[in-house]
């Protein structure tokens, strides 16, 4: 049986080493990307290791021709790519009246630009079997506190390109999906202070989600029980958008 792999951006800490690990333990090789902690990112690919997997590490700030170089060298270094997770991405915060040209375009090119070049490679080098899984946000279909606007709207655009890239790749037996994950515990998004009281007053579940709730989607989406779905946006917010 040849041996799966799967390149997972943002890969170092956070929901993404939670996904590189699930993937792990789901047989699949798997190499990552990270920006700037090389230290976190080492320690993700270590843990990789530990489960008997292969794993490696690429610097990549998510800019220019990076993406695609990076996906090209996890085919050369690992000898395919099987799934592809995109989830680096960056949360601006602020009233649309003060967002500056910078801030659109950094926003855009990394949450938007960047994950469409990695499916357009990805893609190229994928057969029978490949998955492709963005990682979105519940805030592209409801909006419920001011701030987001540009960071909904990034998150919204995965929704229509998954949409339309499932129609080109479904012939091929490729699958993409997007994961719209809530609130959940990590460094960047903690589940105490005065931030996190806020967003569980809007939840049915008034608890924050644990990384490995989003990590468990993402391991059913890149399993063969997940042929049939394409196309598809999963939620997993503990009912904020409910």
């Amino acid at each position: 049986m040849t041996q799966r792999v799967a390149y997972i951006t943002g890969g170092s800490r956070g929901i993404g080493a939670a996904i590189a690990k699930s993937l792990a333990k789901d047989g699949y090789d798997i190499a990552i990307s990270y920006a700037r902690n090389e230290q976190a990112a080492q320690k993700t690919v270590d843990e990789v290791r530990a489960l008997g997997r292969r794993g490696m590490a690429i610097r990549c700030d998510g800019e220019g021709n990076g993406n695609r170089a990076a996906i090209r060298r996890v085919v050369a270094d690992m000898g395919r790519i099987d799934a592809l997770v995109c989830n680096a991405g960056i949360y601006p915060y602020g009233d649309v009246a003060d967002m500056t040209d910078e801030q659109v375009d950094a926003v855009l090119g990394l949450n938007v630009r960047a994950v469409m070049i990695e499916t357009i490679e990805a893609a190229r080098h994928m057969t029978q079997g490949g998955r492709i899984i963005l990682i979105g946000s519940t805030f592209a279909d409801r909006s419920p506190f001011p701030g987001i606007s540009l960071y909904s709207a990034s998150k919204s655009a995965l929704n229509g390109f998954a949409r339309g890239a499932a129609r080109d790749l479904g012939p091929r037996g490729i699958t993409i999906n997007v994961v719209q994950p809530g609130p959940i515990d990590t460094d960047m998004n903690p589940a105490t202070g005065a931030a996190a009281d806020m967003l569980r007053s809007f939840m049915c579940h008034k608890e924050y989600g644990q990384v490995s709730d989003i990590a468990s989607v993402v391991s059913f989406l890149a399993s063969p029980a997940a042929s049939f779905m394409t196309g598809s946006a999963v939620t997993t917010d503990g009912g904020l958008a409910a």
